[in-house]
């Protein structure tokens, strides 16, 4: 991550402290090679070796406590206003900083619902509180998931550009393999493929590049977050459907796309494939027109089902959207039901600046295969906007090389 992003985010940090009302907010952590906080890339943009304290305060404090020989690079990113090195332990000057700031509330990352918000191991909790034990500051603890929540969903004018740039290669992939599928590939050489088009544009799989992208050829095709099969092939009668996404300077994308797979004579999909299609489109309209500042994620996601569900297709069984930055789930607010699967997410207020996916389908549609779609949206002021170039219509595969929506 660029200085300049480290810097607009740990910014961005002292304003949202205020808005929620805590004095302080400490992230505390070691090794980060091995098992990072996944707050670290965007407050700091590099990897910590001792026990280290990154300190944010509502007044403006921006303090960081490392281990010496690690204090010069830390004091280099120009976001870190005040930088402490120790040389034996961390614990004297954690305490002194804190006896200093006095804190009334200090938001540690915890979280039972938000894997985005949950960084502090629990072998770094037990020294935290080893560390604070006899002072106030150990009852003042308190989780920094509403500080993180916010300061990852709201993106800065820096982070979108990335944003946008990852759509833009992804959306290239998906008009190169459009002409490369073909009847009687494999699932793993179509993956194959995008990946390597990716990698020749600089950017890797926006997740773990074994199942980025997911492919499905049809009915037999695994649904969901699965594996590209070296047996299932594109063949002619069914759905050709891909989600996919790419991470480009530490920002990701995240799409699904569809095609149909003609056969001899067809010239267009069978009337119930594209009726499935329109469907699929409507109700991520009817999500789109319910997202803005203030909602809550189950209502978004209660208008897409109700959309589909209406037009006389099955429920899907997962959340219309998640967000989308430096990872393509990334954390906070969820725009889904309120399932004990989610936690507390659904029923997070939706901020504007926030990225999120709107994305749903059907299994098996006509017996086809799965047809899903999964488009990109940014929330404004007053509304959302779309990212990416919605698909509006379901082409046939080969049909053209150009833009599918």
């Amino acid at each position: 991550m660029s200085e300049s992003l480290v810097i607009e985010k740990v910014e961005q940090a002292v304003g949202i402290l205020d808005e929620v009302g805590i004095d302080a907010w400490l992230t505390f952590v070691r090794e980060t090679t091995e098992s990072g906080d996944p707050m670290l890339p965007i407050i700091l943009g590099q990897p910590l070796t001792w026990p280290s304290a990154l300190i944010v305060t509502r007044r403006g404090e921006r303090i960081a406590i490392v281990g010496k020989y690690e204090d010069e690079a830390v004091r280099s990113t120009g976001a870190w206003l005040e930088v402490v090195p120790y040389v034996e332990g961390i614990g004297e000057p954690l305490v002194g900083t804190l006896d200093r700031l006095a804190p009334g509330r200090l938001a540690v990352n915890y979280s039972e619902n938000d894997v985005k918000a949950d960084g502090l191991s629990h072998g770094m909790m037990l020294r935290l509180r080893a560390h604070l034990a006899g002072t106030p500051h150990a009852d003042a603890l308190c989780s920094a998931e509403p500080i993180i929540a916010s300061l990852r969903g709201r993106k800065t004018a820096g982070e979108i550009a990335r944003i946008r740039a990852a759509i833009e290669i992804t959306d290239a992939v998906f008009r190169s393999v459009a002409s490369f599928a073909r009847a009687g590939r494999c699932e793993m050489e179509i993956a194959e493929h995008m990946r390597g088009e990716a990698a020749r544009r600089a950017a890797t799989p926006a997740w773990d590049a074994a199942q980025c992208p997911i492919v499905s050829t049809g009915s037999d095709s695994m649904i969901g977050h699965g594996l590209p099969s070296p047996d299932l092939v594109v063949r002619a009668g069914c759905i050709f459907h891909l989600d996919f996404g790419v991470c480009l300077d530490q920002y990701c994308s995240d799409v699904q796309r569809a095609w149909y797979v003609p056969g001899d004579g067809e010239s267009a999909p069978p009337p119930a494939v594209h009726e499935g299609f329109e469907a699929v489109a409507g109700a991520i309209t009817a999500a789109a027109q319910t997202l803005r500042p203030g909602a809550q994620g189950w209502e978004v996601d209660a208008a897409a089902r109700s959309a589909l569900t209406g037009a006389g297709y099955p429920e899907y069984r997962h959340a219309t959207g998640h967000q989308v930055g430096r990872a393509a789930h990334d954390g906070g607010a969820v725009l889904g039901p309120r399932w004990e699967r989610y936690g507390d997410t659904p029923t997070r207020s939706i901020e504007a600046g926030s990225v999120f996916t709107l994305e749903l389908g059907i299994e098996n549609l006509d017996g086809r295969g799965y047809l899903g779609l999964e488009e990109m949206v940014l929330v404004t002021d007053d509304g959302c906007v779309f990212l990416t170039e919605r698909q509006m219509r379901l082409p046939l595969l080969g049909e053209t090389v150009g833009r599918i929506c």
